[in-house]
């Protein structure tokens, strides 16, 4: 074989080898870039079943909802449901409250008829006067896990307000795991009220959260405030099934529960914000229920009063006063 044959012969398994280095050389290039790719996907699929398993389970929780507006947006919100204007709750009136919800309840037994039997009602009692302060006393019991309390709140903060003025109101909802769930509403926890005219007490007694934040329906709601026995007797006395909201007007009169039209399921998927607007709109069928029931809780006081302040018993008022049992 001649040198030049040598040569080429040399020179193509050199080429080979070369070749077949450089093959092999890719191919590991290839399995390090499969193997790094793989273990970034095991990683990234790892990462979104922990956020997914963390929003729809919270490892046996549940889920959380917005408390509601802060800041500007509280202080807005605020402003109008403390802020309505007189020329809209003389418009709005009885709000089409039924007549049938305003009874007297002037014995226990009354009481105990009308509790059983309407489950919601306005009654006229006949306690003890109620007062604090040397002023009468409005007493509210809730919870703020309860969706009709939800509703209500937003009543009464309007109506106290034509007496006084509230700080520190704060923006929650009802709970996400019961009835209407997430109702949005106000909370009284930690608020402070002002009057000349009125004395404002409330108990909040529970959160909206289940202990441990379960969702599990068959545990309790953390605890938050306790009625006195004082504060119990009074519930007892004219709310034998133990509803709430409950509202003692000077222990002339008392409310318990949503006097219709109002109820949970008008604020469902509204925001705070839109509720206010309602309430300063008669023309909405949540307005009318939200400030209907105002004014009969603000005609209720007007007679503790004895018609003062003017600002808040209007002649409107004043007739939807005519319009309580005695």
């Amino acid at each position: 074989m001649g040198k030049a044959s040598r040569t080429k012969q040399s020179d193509d398994r050199r080429t080979r080898i070369a070749q077949q280095r450089e093959a092999q050389r890719r191919a590991e290039q290839r399995k390090r870039i499969y193997l790094a790719g793989g273990a970034i996907l095991a990683v990234a699929i790892v990462v979104v079943a922990l956020v997914l398993v963390k929003l729809n389970t919270g490892s046996g929780t549940a889920a959380t909802a917005s408390d509601g507006p802060t800041g500007s947006a509280l202080a807005s919100v605020t402003k109008q449901v403390t802020d309505v204007p007189t020329s809209v709750t003389d418009t709005v009136a009885g709000g089409g409250v039924p007549s049938g919800l305003f009874v007297a309840a002037k014995t226990s037994s009354a009481v105990s008829s009308v509790s059983s039997n309407l489950g919601s009602y306005f009654a006229t009692v006949d306690g003890t006067a109620l007062t604090a302060g040397g002023k009468p006393e409005v007493l509210f019991m809730g919870a703020e896990y309860c969706p009709y309390c939800a509703a209500q709140r937003w009543a009464i903060a309007n109506a106290l307000s034509r007496f006084g003025t509230f700080s520190g109101l704060t923006t929650t909802h009802s709970s996400s795991t019961d009835a209407d769930p997430n109702t949005p509403t106000l909370t009284f926890y930690k608020s402070t009220y002002k009057s000349d005219y009125i004395t404002f007490t409330s108990v909040e007694e529970t959160t909206n959260e289940r202990q441990g934040n379960s969702s599990n329906t068959s545990v309790p709601y953390v605890t938050l405030q306790t009625p006195t026995t004082a504060q119990a007797s009074i519930g007892a006395a004219y709310d034998p099934q133990g509803s709430i909201p409950f509202l003692d007007i000077g222990n002339k009169y008392v409310e318990v529960g949503n006097l219709t039209p109002l109820s949970p399921t008008l604020l469902s998927g509204k925001t705070w914000a839109q509720v206010a607007a309602a309430m300063n709109d008669p023309s909405s069928s949540l307005g009318q229920a939200i400030i209907g029931n105002a004014n009969y809780e603000t005609a209720a006081m007007c007679v503790q009063t004895k018609n003062l302040p003017a600002t808040a018993c209007t002649p409107t008022i004043q007739k939807l006063e005519s319009s309580l049992a005695s």
